[in-house]
Parts: C-alpha cells; structure tokens; sequence
C-alpha cells in the first residue's frame, strides 16, 4: 500500500478499519466479519461503506506517470531548498495537505497543514527553524520519488510526496526516530514502513 492510503487508514475507527480490510480487501463475507469483531453483519455492513467512503475522499484515485513524478517532486525540491517561497506554491496543489509524524520523540505538526500558501510557509519555516545546513536527497519511498533530509550524516525526515496533474497534493512527513531507517546519504531508498 501506499505511504498515502496508510495514512488514510489511520484516520479510520479501529471498527471501520476492521470491516474495510477484512471484507473489502481479503473478501470475506460481512457474516464471518461481524462475527470476528462482536457485531452484527448489518453493522459492520455500515462500518465497511462508511470506510469505503473515507477511503474514496483520501487515497489517490489515479497512478501518476513516473516521468510526471519525477518531475514534480523535482520542481518540489528546487523551491523548497532555494527557499522560493513563490516556486515552491507553483509546485504545490492548492488542497495541499501535509502531515507529519513526529511519534512523539520530536517536533511535528500536531494536525494536518491544508492549502498552499500554509504547507509553503510551514515548509520553508520548518527548513529555517531546523538549520540550512540539512542535505536533501531523492531517494525512493515506497517505490516513488520521496525525499530524506539529513543533518550532520543522520536521517531526520523522509518525505513521502504525492503528485496528481503535475502538482504535489500531499506531503506525508516522517520525522519519528523510531520509523526512520536506518541509513547514511547515498543509500538512496526508505521501505515501507520506515525500518
């Protein structure tokens, strides 16, 4: 799955979660699904449509062109790094959302960052606050065009990018410690679950 969908996932109930994957994912009738979570199958019948529809309004719909990607994410890391503020909203969808994921071991936004003046000025404000001596790097993240950031040789955040018509429309921080591999400059990829 992608960093994207995970990120989706989470913000489902535990509930929701349950029905959605064991029904629509392992296709498993809403009878053996109520009876694994303690509800009746008209109940999870709901929770699963519920699911179904939060995951339709969060995951991306359309897989991107890896030249496209590659592209944006680029035009992404120019701005950002350049600290164009007015390049960096050009590269940016204008229902932007960025997460981040401190894991409670360092600093990161504690709710969602929407729009694209807010996610450009957060960005450049956090590439301030955290030093101009970071080194960017593309590396992959879960198979596409994702960025890691590196202070002083460590990893401090892998960025997961999203790109739909040429433009990035989200951006999926992970700055958890405990998530982030374990990796110098150069290696080049981020797995899935940041290990």
């Amino acid at each position: 799955m992608g960093y994207a969908l995970l990120v989706v996932l989470e913000t489902l109930t535990p509930a929701e979660r349950t029905a959605w994957v064991l029904h629509d994912l392992f296709g498993l009738p809403f009878t053996d699904v109520a009876a694994a979570v303690g509800r009746t199958p008209a109940a999870v019948r709901q929770l699963a449509a519920r699911a179904r529809g939060h995951v339709a309004a969060g995951a991306p719909r359309v897989g991107v062109d890896r030249a496209e990607h590659t592209a944006a994410v680029t035009r992404f890391l120019e701005a950002a790094a350049g600290g164009d503020l007015a390049a960096l909203m050009r590269a940016l969808d204008p229902d932007v959302v960025l997460t981040s994921d401190g894991g409670g071991h360092v600093s990161a936004a504690r709710r969602p960052v929407r729009g694209r003046d807010k996610v450009a000025r957060f960005l450049l404000g956090t590439q301030h606050r955290f030093g101009q001596g970071q080194q960017a790097e593309l590396v992959s993240v879960n198979g596409a065009l994702g960025l890691a950031l590196f202070a002083d040789r460590t990893l401090t955040t892998v960025l997961s990018l999203t790109v739909s018509g040429g433009l990035v429309r989200r951006v999926d921080m992970i700055r958890s410690p405990v998530k982030l591999p374990r990796v110098a400059p150069g290696v080049g990829t981020a797995g899935g679950d940041g290990r």
